[in-house]
């Protein structure tokens, strides 16, 4: 049986091939944004960035190597030993909160194991060549050429695909340079992942402040790529969202490519999310200031008289969705 320690150090899956097919385990190994920010304040929800493992359908799903992966590392090469881990890794976008573990994940360094990478190339350079540029001399003793892994880096060309039986479909978001969401179809249920993302209405605004950052997508009007993200998102189970900003903070960062929790709140109910988790925290928020942001977005949410329920993503909680319910383990 699985074992969950209270901290953050170690933690024990059981084998991956044990949890029931109609089973899906999401779990938190890192849910801070922009940079990590280990300290006393942070300890209950967590300092390490980007990194979330779905165990699903017999598969290992990886969405975003922040640091948080380091930690995900180790416990799959306690759970694993001798045996060879096989897994797949989602890269949203290539911003270093969301690759900077990546030199530290264990498997990578165990030539028994095969790591797929997933992800779109960046504005100007491939998406192989980001990932071995941040190892390079003078960043990093090691070269991505050289760890013992297989490793292979897959470019993503459509925004649908298949993992074993799980299928998966992409969609760019609001955010400086390239960025993808990805919303994943287990037998039991769908998960959408979506770390970095603006809302559309002050489009014009954003496309400017970030000038010649943008990606040369030519984007529709705001209301039509907002109605395109509601049908990408439609009736999704759980919504992993980014929520950085309070309202007040987002007047002052229109264009920097986050979310205000007023705005992800209303994006969550219009696709009819049946549990929202708040994502990518912001570095200057600590524990406090957190649960504060959760009441708002669950008063939010009783005013319009949904049932959704809504938490902020603590580092080391899991979630299991099986069928139509969705549980806290």
């Amino acid at each position: 049986m699985p074992q969950w320690p209270l901290g953050h150090d170690v933690f024990h899956f059981s084998a991956v091939k044990s949890t029931p097919a109609s089973v899906a385990r999401i779990r938190f190994w890192g849910v801070r944004g922009s940079i990590p920010t280990p300290g006393a304040s942070t300890v209950r929800y967590g300092g390490n960035t980007s990194c979330v493992e779905i165990r699903a359908d017999n598969e290992i799903i990886i969405l975003d190597a922040g640091s948080g992966i380091r930690l995900l590392g180790q416990a799959l090469e306690e759970e694993f030993g001798s045996e060879p881990i096989k897994l797949a890794l989602l890269i949203s976008h290539t911003h270093w909160d969301h690759i900077q573990g990546l030199p530290f994940f264990l498997p990578a360094y165990g030539s028994k194991n095969q790591l797929r990478v997933f992800g779109y190339d960046g504005t100007r350079t491939r998406l192989g060549e980001i990932l071995a540029g941040q190892m390079e001399t003078p960043f990093f003793p090691v070269s991505m050429s050289d760890l013992p892994g297989k490793i292979e880096v897959e470019e993503l060309r459509a925004n649908e695909f298949q993992i074993g039986k799980v299928r998966v479909r992409s969609k760019l978001l609001n955010h400086p340079g390239v960025c993808a969401g990805y919303r994943i179809y287990t037998s039991a249920g769908s998960i959408a992942y979506m770390p970095d993302n603006e809302p559309f209405e002050h489009l014009d605004v954003q496309l400017r402040n970030r000038g010649a950052n943008n990606t040369g997508h030519k984007y529709k009007s705001p209301a039509q790529e907002r109605s395109d993200l509601l049908e990408f998102l439609h009736g999704v189970d759980v919504l992993i969202l980014d929520a950085q900003y309070t309202d007040e903070e987002y007047r002052r960062h229109i264009g920097w490519g986050h979310g205000s929790i007023s705005s992800v709140v209303a994006l969550a109910l219009d696709a009819e999310a049946k549990r929202l988790v708040l994502f990518h925290h912001d570095p200057d928020h600590d524990d406090a200031t957190l649960d504060e942001i959760v009441k708002y977005a669950r008063r939010q949410i009783a005013e319009k008289g949904s049932s959704m329920t809504v938490e902020a993503a603590k580092e080391g909680t899991e979630l299991i969705l099986g069928g139509s319910s969705v549980e806290t383990a």
